[in-house]
């Protein structure tokens, strides 16, 4: 079905595998659409309630590939429009999945490489994973990423970063809030990962869902009347839902609750 990305399904868990290691995962048109199917796939699945996105290869993503880069530089304004767009709404669909997703970040990420961890709801990386925002030393700038960005990093790095064009670490990339944990290496990585995703995985599917919908819908407001109102009819309205019952009922009864699968302890 796909030739640029991999993927699978199993206990509950999407893993997308970014799968063109010889061109260091580069984005193209084939693999941002493949990509954006991917993501519509995993939504639609009842059997995924956390995504995995991964990468093959010594290099997480290597942003544009060159290739894609000088046959766009060729388009009409409206070509041109219409391939930055499916960028932009592929991004988008991850961030705005209603499940869990998880960065996996093996090596370098580059320009679009790095919207796509910070894209992410949870981001883990080696020591040796780098980070750069190259697009102004090509003359363009990370647009289509920007949002994903300077929500993970706030304004002020990302003035810094998205101007120099500057290598940076992953420790630098774990300061400024880009990665949630650093490890040593692949193994710890994979182990890191499995945590993070045992512990979404003993948590209530429409909850999370909700609670997804719920930051994008506070972050950045003033704290007013309208988000009172707005996250007091959130809770109320969520409080009623049988997977609430059910959670709450477990905890009274100090059980697991039935989302949790089986292999977990018995800790709720």
């Amino acid at each position: 079905m796909y030739e640029n990305i991999l993927t699978e399904v199993g206990a509950g868990v999407g893993i997308i595998t970014l799968n063109r290691p010889e061109r260091h995962n580069a984005f193209d048109d084939q693999m941002i659409g493949e990509l954006s199917t991917a993501f519509a796939a995993m939504q639609s699945d009842a059997a995924v309630r956390v995504v995995v996105v991964s990468s093959t290869g010594k290099s997480f993503c290597a942003g544009a590939d060159l290739n894609w880069m000088k046959r766009a530089a060729a388009y009409s304004p409206a070509e041109s429009l219409a391939d930055a767009r499916a960028l932009a709404e592929m991004l988008r669909a991850l961030a705005q999945l209603g499940k869990p997703t998880v960065a996996r970040v093996q090596g370098p990420a580059y320009g679009g490489g790095v919207g796509l961890v910070a894209a992410c709801d949870v981001a883990i990386a080696t020591y040796e994973a780098q980070f750069v925002l190259s697009e102004v030393k090509l003359g363009i700038i990370p647009a289509v990423i920007s949002p994903y960005l300077i929500a993970a990093i706030g304004e002020r790095y990302a003035r810094r970063y998205m101007l120099t064009a500057e290598r940076f670490a992953a420790a630098e990339a774990y300061r400024m809030g880009l990665l949630h944990e650093i490890v040593q290496d692949e193994a710890s990585l994979d182990e890191a990962v499995g945590e993070i995703v045992d512990g979404l995985l003993g948590n209530g599917p429409m909850a999370l869902a909700a609670c997804k919908e719920l930051i994008r819908a506070v972050a950045g407001r003033p704290l007013d009347a309208a988000v009172i109102d707005d996250t007091a009819q959130r809770i109320a309205n969520i409080r009623a839902t049988a997977e609430a019952q059910e959670g709450m009922g477990a905890f009274l009864q100090k059980r697991k609750p039935g989302w949790v699968p089986a292999r977990e302890d018995d800790d709720v």
